[in-house]
């Protein structure tokens, strides 16, 4: 194996870990909205999930949306949605309708 391809399986399995941190922190959580995720960074879990799908389809691999999410929620999404998503408010909403401009 060349050094460089050592350096880029390094990078990628750094990258794994990340994003493997990232859905663990996401799944901790679950309190954050992913409206207010959508307004203060432009993306959300589903954002994540598509992303997951969209790596997963230029591996080769078949994975629905559905599957996605629930890798990401760390449960089926129904599941999540009736637990911790909350009404959003009027101010989300306009926040996140003035964002999408």
């Amino acid at each position: 194996m060349s050094n460089e391809h050592r350096v880029e399986q390094k990078q990628m399995e750094i990258e794994a870990a990340v994003y493997r941190r990232l859905v663990e922190h996401l799944q901790s959580k679950p309190d954050v909205q992913n409206i207010d995720l959508m307004n203060l960074a432009d993306f959300c879990r589903n954002c994540l999930s598509k992303w997951y799908v969209t790596a997963a389809k230029k591996q080769g691999l078949e994975l629905d949306y559905d599957q996605a999410r629930e890798q990401v929620y760390g449960m089926p999404y129904s599941e999540w949605k009736d637990k911790y998503q909350k009404e959003a408010t009027p101010e989300q909403l306009a926040a996140f309708n003035a964002n999408k401009k």
